[in-house]
């Protein structure tokens, strides 16, 4: 009984002493970022990120630089990373989870989504009105709590929804609708407007 202890320990000893990863080399930084793209939507400046950290932890055992940028233009080319499609979809994302538009425009500039994409899928009033009353929804604010609110509460409740990333007039305007309908009528109505300004 006490040998099986012993190889057990043994058996774990060796596990933990294990020699550290080889380096890359070029053949398997190019299967680091296809097993990557394969896995994760993501964007080059996340894909480039993620093989940086890997050359950092296992070191480069190829000729030259690591080609991390010309990789990360072929994933491009090849279409399995594309920056508007990942800009689109964590940006429809990150609004249905009750997000706002200054939040949304921050991950989008944490992920690597340059400033001009960013703008191009930044919300419309009617969606950033529809991620306020999402979060509202969510956490029982403003009209979808229990009862009127007293002040301390309230300004937790706004601050909550300022860090979530929604305008201040959008909080306010929210919380003053009387009931339910009137606030989901203040979310969808900016759609209609939108539209008659065209």
């Amino acid at each position: 009984m006490a040998r099986l202890g012993q190889s057990r320990r043994a058996t774990v000893q060796k596990r933990t002493e294990r020699a550290p990863p080889k380096p890359l080399d070029a053949r398997k930084l190019d299967e680091l970022a296809l097993a990557y793209v394969a896995r994760f939507a993501t964007s080059r400046g996340k894909l480039s990120a993620y093989l940086t950290r890997k050359l950092r932890e296992r070191g480069w055992d190829g000729e030259g630089d690591p080609p991390v940028a010309a990789l990360v233009e072929r994933m491009s080319e090849f279409g399995y990373v594309d920056d508007a499609a990942f800009a689109r979809a964590k940006s429809g994302s990150l609004l249905r989870r009750g997000y706002g538009a200054r939040r949304v425009a921050d991950a989008l500039g944490a992920d690597g989504i340059d400033g001009a994409l960013r703008a191009q899928v930044a919300p419309g009033e009617g969606d950033q009105r529809r991620a306020a009353l999402a979060l509202a929804r969510k956490r029982r604010f403003g009209p979808f709590g229990a009862g009127a609110a007293d002040r301390t509460v309230r300004e937790k409740q706004i601050a909550a929804m300022l860090r979530a990333g929604h305008r201040l007039d959008s909080i306010r305007a929210l919380f003053a609708a009387p009931d339910i309908a009137e606030a989901e009528a203040w979310a969808y109505g900016a759609d209609e407007a939108e539209e008659q300004a065209e």
